[in-house]
């Protein structure tokens, strides 16, 4: 009888099927990546919050990173595109056949937000407290704050 019992969750599974389905149309998976070469690096892909406030115009985006230093996690914005990219490792290394259960996934990450067309890279802030690190831009980037015309006769 074992003591290990493993826990299926669907929603988990499907989100990454998903996720391998989309990202193999543009570019090889990490995870089939991993399949060819026998490794066991996962695909890691952090879990965001988006959040829009329209009272101070602004979106906040909140990232999952447990055990990971500020240092570890680039943030770059290029074309209007906010790319969170890194790479997480595992610290305690042990043979194959060691695991009754091995969950945690590692290896290379990157989640790709579209930013307002006109944001400006010094106006987007990126702050880590406890594992979470929270980006925060404007919702309306300065050329596309709306006016009112006015018709003239």
């Amino acid at each position: 009888m074992s003591l290990v019992h493993l826990h299926y969750d669907p929603f988990t599974e499907f989100e990454r099927l998903f996720d391998d389905a989309f990202s193999a149309r543009f570019r090889p998976s990490d995870a089939s990546r991993a399949v060819e070469s026998g490794s066991r690096v996962a695909t890691f892909r952090p879990k965001m919050d988006l959040i829009e406030n329209k009272d101070s115009n602004e979106v906040t985006a909140l990232f999952d990173f447990p055990g990971m230093m500020p240092g570890e996690i680039n943030i770059d914005v290029h074309q209007n595109r906010l790319v969170v990219s890194g790479e997480t490792g595992v610290k305690d290394q042990y043979q194959e056949g060691d695991y009754a259960v091995h969950e945690r996934t590692y290896g290379k990450f990157s989640r790709t937000l579209q930013l307002p067309v006109g944001t400006k890279p010094e106006e987007v802030h990126a702050k880590m407290e406890n594992g979470v690190l929270k980006i925060t831009f404007p919702k309306i980037g300065k050329e596309q704050e709306s006016k009112t015309i006015t018709i003239s006769t």
